[in-house]
């Protein structure tokens, strides 16, 4: 979410997502706000530490760690504090072991985590510990919540591919089988208990990967969907998969487009994607929750409440439009 203040992004997502509220980031407070380093400040028996490219791995905690721990828990607190009484689902983000990996350096080289497979192990081990722990305290905090773990994987198709970079940039690190990459999301999952989804807004999302870790359902920008794509997405939603549809642009806003508009233009571009999958339109509002199509923190706090609220009438709209389209 955009800005520095936590309990308005608290209150604009309670507001605008009742059914599906979620505890926010927000990445403009800077380093430990950030998707990286708030996952990184959890991690149990590894430290970290703030670098000029971004965070590596230390060997004590230090002041950068304590900031980040200090913004999460005013966070929860805040979130504590505004959903009190709150029954229902509610959905917390992590950064995803694989993405982890490829972003916090090494103590002893410039390299990233993902050069050492001993390093990988140990990440994925203390993430899955780190999780639990972390589940638990906002279950603790908002008793009568059903809570969903989201694991954000952009890295995870470069990770895959062997497309990542040494720190000399002269080459690539090897890539991670599909087996090991999904055991590693897997862990996450089975640590926690609650019901995971895996959120990956890059290209080529892999959907054998996704489908496979354990999560019950999985997170992608339909904008970057391709035709190739939509086989594996149909045959993982046969299979009865969630789908959290990425549907909405967070900084496209035409001139003079109305939220009831944008958001029939939202609920269109869903149902035609089902249709194009060949799976039956009723299925769609049991089985797709429709969402913007990655963070929302590069845009006003009056736009990210507009995207959430256009998201919200959109899944209303839906079954409508459904019924319309089929008489």
């Amino acid at each position: 979410m955009p800005g520095t203040d936590p309990l308005q992004a608290v209150r604009i997502v309670l507001d605008e997502l009742p059914a599906l509220p979620y505890l926010p980031e927000l990445p403009a407070r800077g380093p430990g706000a950030d998707l990286v380093g708030r996952t990184a400040a959890l991690l149990t028996g590894l430290p970290v530490e703030t670098t000029p490219s971004g965070w590596r791995l230390a060997l004590r905690p230090g002041r950068d760690l304590s900031r980040a721990r200090a913004m999460l828990a005013s966070d929860l607190d805040t979130l504590e504090e505004a959903a009190e009484g709150y029954q229902g689902p509610l959905k917390v983000q992590l950064c995803g072991p694989w993405t982890l990996a490829a972003a916090l350096e090494l103590p002893a080289s410039q390299d990233v985590a993902l050069a050492d497979h001993g390093a990988v192990s140990d990440l994925i081990q203390s993430l899955a510990e780190s999780a639990a722990a972390h589940i638990a305290d906002v279950g603790r905090r908002v008793p009568g919540a059903q809570l969903l773990l989201q694991l954000d994987e952009p890295s995870l198709p470069a990770v895959l591919a062997g497309a990542v970079p040494t720190a000399s940039g002269l080459r690539r690190l090897a890539a991670v089988g599909t087996g090991d990459a999904t055991e590693g999301l897997r862990a996450q999952f089975e640590s926690t208990g609650a019901d995971g989804i895996v959120h990956c807004c890059a290209g080529r999302p892999p959907f054998e990967v996704l489908t496979k870790s354990g999560a019950r359902a999985i997170y992608i920008d339909l904008s970057l969907l391709r035709r190739e794509d939509e086989d594996p997405l149909a045959e993982a939603a046969e299979a009865g998969l969630g789908l959290f549809a990425g549907a909405v642009t967070p900084g496209h806003n035409a001139p003079g487009h109305n939220e009831r508009g944008e958001a029939e233009a939202i609920a269109t571009r869903v149902i035609d994607l089902w249709r194009r999958l060949g799976l039956p339109a009723a299925r769609t509002t049991g089985q797709v929750v429709i969402a913007p199509a990655c963070g929302l923190a590069g845009v006003s706090p009056e736009r990210a409440a507009a995207v959430l609220r256009a998201c919200a009438e959109a899944a209303r709209t839906l079954p409508e439009m459904i019924q319309e389209g089929s008489a």
